[in-house]
């Protein structure tokens, strides 16, 4: 089973570490209040970048996420995520 921990470092910022039991990744992710409103607006940033690396998961191996990123560049690689993540939230 993949555990990911969302930690709230300063600001907007987020540090968010995956682990799949062979290895873990680290991940600095910028959310800004913004993205929350226009993401997921009911939920907290870190419920949305929990949701948000799920829906990554689901569609490549952790190795490949970026180390640091701004959120809604996920719309870039996944035009689907906007219409998917809400959907996410709270379930596991």
């Amino acid at each position: 089973m993949t555990t990911i921990r969302v930690t709230h470092r300063t600001g907007a910022i987020y540090d968010v570490t995956v682990d799949d039991g062979r290895g873990t990744s680290a991940h600095e992710v910028t959310v800004w209040p913004s993205d929350v409103a226009r993401y997921a607006p009911d939920a907290t940033p870190e419920e949305l970048l929990d949701a948000s690396f799920r829906f990554l998961l689901e569609r490549e191996p952790k190795e490949a996420i970026l180390g640091r990123f701004e959120l809604p560049i996920m719309e870039r690689y996944f035009p689907d995520y906007p219409a998917q993540i809400a959907g996410l939230i709270g379930t596991d």
